[in-house]
């Protein structure tokens, strides 16, 4: 204040027309160089708070090793249903996507023509067995005869050779009933498995040729398959989990490794939108409790455990991909066929892993690290290794000790090796030293 008030008692001067001497023109320009410098070494910039975070300690857990892959659910089986023998489709007795169960009545073809075929078979057996009584009858008289020389050897052996015929004949009319007692059990066409139909492809009334198109499509829905593939690098680790279970492959029972399937979460809401469509019985289907689902609309829960049951045996040379199968229950309907779904095929389980929150991972030019900070509320820059993460947790193979607590929000105005200042929250959350020093 002083350096500037000086300067404007100089200006003044000159203004009147005063003219100072040389040595009072140094001596008050030094003046003013002396006050300019004492104001700059009086003002220093001010030191930067702390900066603000909160952390986590780190924690151990026993986690699973695994492998995440993208499949689709396949139904265990798919039926055609196909006619085996021609006529006129007289009753249907399944609707468009009705649950049918395993025996259940499903189309009726015009069966009089069959069992007229039927009766034809049964008297033409009656007739030969009369023919085949009579010929044995005549063989037996021309055998006495024969023993008093009445009859010559060639008139023996016709009437022997009646008789194989007629057993030929009776043997082709049993032969002729089994295949139209089969043609008439055709023309009655039960569902083979338990499952969900689909579209009826043909209605009644219309004419049906056998082994021709399609009536109708059944596809399994529980058990199901989920059905992924994994990189030839990852066969190895696989094989190798798969022995360390006590089988060696190839072995047909080589399914000791667990899985976790669920589907989208997109997917999930949709499903439980249709709640009513897709979990629970038609209104015109079969009252069966095996059919029925207790579970109400909208509750959809995942995922589900399955167990692994098919690994291919070739590499596709295309992908250079390996299929394999997970098998799931699925009573409830929770996973369709043909659906995507998220595999977590499990490896192994690594015990006492560390666990940071996955917000704590930070990425430098040297890799990721984590801020941690000590006793004395100082943050530490550590390099770590990362293992796999777990939900909202990540696994620190190397870098960070169990309970050290992690900064998980504020990192952009952290500073290594300066002091930090902590938030409130959860005591549990805090170390020891932390407690105290509060």
């Amino acid at each position: 204040m002083v350096c500037r008030e000086r300067l404007a008692s100089l200006r003044r001067r000159r203004r009147a027309g005063a003219l100072l001497g040389l040595t009072a023109v140094a001596a008050t320009l030094a003046g003013l160089l002396g006050c300019e410098k004492g104001d700059r070494t009086a003002l220093k910039m001010p030191e930067r708070p702390p900066a603000v975070v909160t952390v986590a300690p780190a924690t151990t857990q026993d986690v699973p090793v695994y492998l995440d892959q993208i499949g689709r659910t396949v139904p265990v089986q798919t039926v055609a249903i196909v006619p085996q023998v021609g006529g006129k489709l007289v009753a249907t007795h399944v609707n468009h996507g009705d649950y049918v169960r395993k025996g259940q009545l499903l189309f009726e073809i015009d069966p009089r023509p069959f069992q007229a075929a039927l009766d034809a078979a049964e008297a033409s057996l009656a007739q030969n067995l009369a023919e085949l009584e009579l010929a044995r009858a005549e063989l037996s008289r021309v055998e006495e005869a024969l023993r008093s020389s009445a009859v010559s050897r060639l008139e023996y052996d016709q009437k022997k050779s009646g008789v194989a015929m007629a057993e030929a004949r009776v043997a082709a009319a049993k032969a002729a009933i089994e295949q139209a007692k089969l043609d008439l059990e055709f023309s009655r066409i039960h569902s083979p498995i338990d499952g969900k139909a689909g579209a009826r492809l043909v209605d009644a009334g219309n004419v049906v040729r056998a082994n021709d198109a399609p009536l109708l499509i059944i596809q399994q829905m529980s058990p199901i398959f989920a059905e992924f593939t994994i990189t030839e690098n990852d066969l190895g680790a696989v094989r190798n989990f798969l022995r360390a279970g006590g089988l060696d492959l190839p072995n047909a029972n080589e399914a000791q490794l667990k899985a976790l399937v669920d589907i989208p979460a997109d997917s999930a809401r949709v499903l439980g939108a249709l709640g009513v469509a897709t979990a629970t019985q038609p209104a015109d289907a079969t009252d069966d409790a095996a059919m029925t689902v207790t579970r109400p609309a909208g509750q959809w829960t995942g995922p589900r455990e399955g167990t692994l049951s098919f690994l291919n045996n070739q590499i596709e040379r295309e992908t250079g991909t390996v299929k394999m199968r997970v098998t799931l229950p699925n009573e409830d309907r929770y996973f369709w066929p043909g659906q995507f779904v998220n595999v977590r095929l499990i490896l192994t389980r690594k015990e006492q892993a560390v666990l940071v929150p996955a917000t704590a991972q930070q990425i430098g030019q040297q890799g990721p690290f984590v801020y941690v900070v000590n006793d004395q509320n100082v943050a530490e820059l550590r390099p770590i290794k990362l293992g796999q993460r777990q939900g909202d947790m990540v696994v620190v193979d190397e870098g960070v000790r169990p309970g050290e607590q992690v900064i998980v929000s504020g990192h952009r105005m952290v500073i290594p090796g300066k002091p930090v200042m902590v938030a409130d929250a959860d005591p549990a959350s805090k170390s020891p030293a932390q407690m105290a020093r509060k």
